[in-house]
């Protein structure tokens, strides 16, 4: 390994506070299967499928203990706006991650150090490489380092559909959403509901969940998606006494011309 290669490569690490004892396998890991097959070396791909699992596993086991009120369909939400591509690759562009990636001539000339897969697989094969260097507690360090944006991200975006609706609704009406709990089933230990969230007394969406909190968040989630096909529901109300009256009038207009001719 060059020098300058291997400068790089503990500048990256040092960013998370890592010094490891060996460098072979991030440099691994940050190569694609482009340039492995142009200069014969190994490529990343094995390390990407260790790190998927490690990941899915340090994410789940974090969840767990940071959110002990979580239904398991929340904390399955929350995992998965965690590990998708997106977020990975956020992480790695605000880690500079692209600028380390070893690619084929033709696949560096596509602008394959910005696409987010390929920014996505490195950072699950650094996790993986971090794993074999030193377990599961210094894959976790990186974790942690790497994804906390993404965590305190996708908190938000999961846990709040219901402050987000009230929100978008406010900006377009004084008036408030509520909700109510429209139907329930299963055993006690294992309940299932359904709520509906309404607005001017009409039901807007209807969600379930293993709680009625997740049954409301999700019926807000639903309301959101559907916020802008139903843009009618805050059409000022009209006043049905001038309507009435402004009739009467046109009303009586008409049969004067016609009294008169």
């Amino acid at each position: 390994m060059l020098p300058r290669r291997r400068n790089d490569l503990c500048k990256f690490l040092d960013q998370a506070g890592i010094k490891p004892s060996g460098l072979e396998l991030l440099d691994m890991a940050l190569t694609h299967p482009t340039y492995a097959f142009e200069h014969g070396t190994a490529d990343n791909q094995r390390l990407e499928f260790l790190g998927d699992a490690v990941l899915g596993l340090i994410v789940a086991d974090y969840l767990y203990r940071t959110y002990p009120d979580l239904s398991e369909g929340e904390l399955t939400r929350l995992r998965a706006r965690i590990v998708c591509e997106d977020s990975l690759a956020a992480a790695a562009g605000r880690l500079g991650l692209g600028r380390l990636l070893l690619l084929g001539k033709g696949e560096e000339m596509s602008g394959g150090a910005e696409r987010e897969s390929n920014l996505a697989d490195a950072v699950e094969a650094v996790l993986g490489a971090l794993y074999l260097e030193g377990g599961l507690e210094l894959a976790r360090q990186f974790f942690r380092f790497a994804l906390d944006p993404v965590l305190k991200e996708a908190e938000i975006i999961d846990k709040d559909y219901k402050t987000r609706l009230q929100e978008e609704v406010q900006r377009l009406s004084q008036e408030n959403v509520s909700y109510a709990i429209l139907e329930e089933w299963g055993p006690d230990h294992a309940k299932n509901f359904r709520a509906g969230v309404y607005f001017r007394g009409k039901l807007w969406a209807t969600g379930t969940g293993k709680s009625k909190k997740e049954a409301e968040q999700e019926a807000a989630r639903l309301a959101l998606k559907d916020f802008e096909a139903r843009k009618d529901l805050f059409s000022p109300c009209r006043n049905i006494s001038k309507d009435i009256s402004n009739k009467s009038r046109r009303m009586g207009t008409r049969e004067g011309e016609n009294g008169s001719t």
